[in-house]
């Protein structure tokens, strides 16, 4: 079982579909603070409530000279609607083949009612410019949580 790139490491490097039949890789994003966040499943209630939290500050994450992307291991059609549905912009990588979600540690044995199951942990990366890992959120509890990602942003040089 892999775990979350440790602080100082170099990302590891993606290249996958987002939303609106697009793609997107960690390169394409040199030169800009990226705001990776992994989440479950489009359009569940935590979920939902991180992807509207961060969008309503996506603004504030720009000035801070950060892009913010989703991930999730649910279809770009899935995405496609997640988007519309809430007004979402930004991009949604679709991870299917859970590739990404396994080099960043973040596909996970969970268990709930006493069933184990694989699913995403939600964690979030904050890469610096030169692609390295300068913060990492693990089990993040979505309250206050884009708050404090933009704290980061904004302090991380």
């Amino acid at each position: 079982m892999s775990s979350t790139p440790a602080v100082g490491a170099k990302a590891p490097a993606f290249n996958l579909p987002t939303d609106g039949g697009g793609k997107l890789s960690l390169s394409a994003l040199k030169g800009k603070k990226v705001v990776l966040y992994f989440y479950p499943k489009d359009d569940t209630s935590g979920c939902t409530r991180e992807a509207i939290d961060f969008n309503g500050m996506k603004d504030d994450f720009a000035k801070a000279g950060a892009v913010v992307v989703g991930v999730s291991p649910d279809s770009a059609a899935s995405h496609d609607k997640f988007k519309k549905k809430h007004g979402l912009d930004f991009p949604l990588i679709a991870d299917e083949e859970k590739a990404m979600l396994e080099a960043y540690g973040v596909w996970v044995e969970k268990s709930m009612y006493g069933r184990k199951y694989m699913g995403v942990e939600r964690t979030t990366l904050l890469i610096d410019a030169e692609g390295k890992v300068a913060q990492v959120w693990n089990k993040v509890k979505v309250p206050g949580h884009a708050e404090e990602v933009l704290a980061a942003a904004r302090a991380l040089k």
